[in-house]
């Protein structure tokens, strides 16, 4: 039987908001309330650190991907270049970062639709997954033109939240809690609040806030172009992480002191219900919840996607690679699906705690995802000098920066580890990896 392939129907502007959406996702509309409580003004540091560290993730997912058009995600240079063990292993692994982060997405979605209806929040959870199930099925064009509207979205309205944040800083507009001024930043505790320790303790959550970025590499099998889209996308990382991050976070810190915005909620809703406008609240958490819907979309072409490669690899069930009339990978699709479902059951049983223990166990599964890239990244300098000569994508600083960055996440983990709200999920984790290592070892005897 001839092997069903995948279709090339993703174009330029779908790959470049992809991206966008990847690099936006709830981590900053939702989790960037929490990780202010926790490093006040300083989170600012937080972003630019991790952004520029994914920088540079990316240019080296972005190398390696364009060396071997026959590459469909980052699985397959891990096997190739550290070996089969951590091609398997990470393969399961971004499918369980995914399945955390779709979980942590329909969580959100049932959160923000309490700010209209009074209803559980397992219910608008559960119907939001349906319905993405549902649109998924048809066409990976479809996933595109998803995505597209909903990066474009995020894209306006955090834009806007910027305009009207520099004007009401010009006019020093006067809100409840103060003036909108730049002294907000430094003038409630200086720029570390909270000491170091809470500049450390948020890192975990901004790590969190960035997780879909690598999410060009999952799509480049379905991409028309990859030697123009994939760099052409990459290559505008830094821009992003300035505006929608640093930026965002700038203005809504200027509008508001940090002591005033309230951990639970999303501080872009919280800034324009402050100074006054509560139908542009009602909007922004609108907006809020698409950009919930739309990470939760990208869960779900991610792990069905990992799915049909790990099938192909003959690491997961052969059924798993089956493609529908459309060439989407359906038995993959509505696995993951069935699987994300347990985050709505989360979000019935643990509704406070749910979306906390979901992100901490996502963010540590992405960090070992990255490294792998990374480690990927250097044994392939080694092995084929000939490919990276002949690459017109280089990733600088090789292999130098990926040492640091490696140390940078080893050092998160560390940090992590000595947070209480972080600490048992970490400890849990390793548990996830010894199994697929026994899966993985089985597997070779059969």
């Amino acid at each position: 039987m001839a092997k069903q392939e995948l279709k090339r129907d993703l174009k330029n502007r779908h790959v470049q908001l992809i991206a966008i959406g990847g690099t936006i996702g709830t981590g900053l509309f939702l989790g960037s309330g929490k990780a202010i409580q926790l490093a006040g003004p300083s989170i600012i540091f937080s972003y630019l650190i991790i952004g520029i560290a994914l920088f540079f993730v990316m240019r080296a997912l972005g190398e390696l991907l364009l060396s071997n058009a026959g590459y469909t995600s980052f699985t397959e240079f891990a096997t190739e270049y550290i070996g089969p063990w951590a091609g398997f292993v990470t393969g399961w692994t971004y499918w369980f970062c995914w399945i955390m982060t779709a979980m942590a997405d329909i969580i959100a979605v049932g959160v923000y639709m309490q700010y209209w209806f009074n209803i559980p929040q397992w219910i608008p959870a559960l119907a939001c997954l349906v319905i993405l199930l549902g649109l998924n099925l048809l066409t990976v064009k479809l996933f595109g033109e998803l995505e597209f509207w909903f990066a474009l979205i995020k894209v306006i309205t955090i834009i806007a939240l910027i305009i009207v944040g520099i004007i009401l800083l010009v006019i020093g507009f006067k809100t409840n809690t103060g003036t909108v001024s730049l002294t907000n930043l430094w003038s409630h505790g200086g720029m570390f609040p909270n000491g170091v320790s809470g500049f450390l303790l948020s890192l975990q959550l901004v790590v969190f806030s960035f997780v879909g970025v690598e999410l060009i590499g999952v799509s480049a099998a379905e991409t028309a172009n990859p030697k123009k889209n994939i760099p052409s996308a990459i290559n505008k990382i830094p821009v992003r992480i300035l505006l929608f991050y640093v930026g965002a976070i700038l203005v809504i810190l200027c509008v508001n002191p940090w002591t005033q915005l309230d951990a639970s909620s999303s501080p872009f809703v919280e800034v324009f219900t402050l100074i006054g406008i509560p139908i542009a609240a009602g909007i922004i958490n609108f907006v809020v919840l698409t950009s919930a819907a739309s990470a939760g979309n990208s869960g779900l072409f991610s792990t069905s996607r990992m799915l049909y490669t790990l099938s192909n690899n003959n690491d997961a069930p052969a059924k798993l690679a089956k493609l529908n009339k459309h060439a989407v990978p359906s038995n993959a699709l509505v696995t993951s699906a069935i699987v994300v479902s347990i985050g709505a059951l989360l979000s019935k049983t643990i509704p406070e705690q749910a979306f906390t223990i979901v992100t901490t166990i996502s963010a540590i599964c992405f960090i070992w995802v990255w490294s792998i890239i990374l480690i990927s990244h250097i044994k392939y300098t080694k092995k084929r000098p000939d490919l990276r000569a002949q690459s017109t994508f280089k990733a600088p600083f090789t292999p130098f920066i990926n040492y640091v960055i490696l140390g940078l996440f080893l050092f998160i983990l560390i940090v992590m580890l000595f947070a209480e709200a972080t600490r048992l999920s970490l400890l849990m984790t390793p548990i996830w990896f010894i199994l697929l290592l026994v899966l993985y070892n089985y597997q070779k005897k059969k």
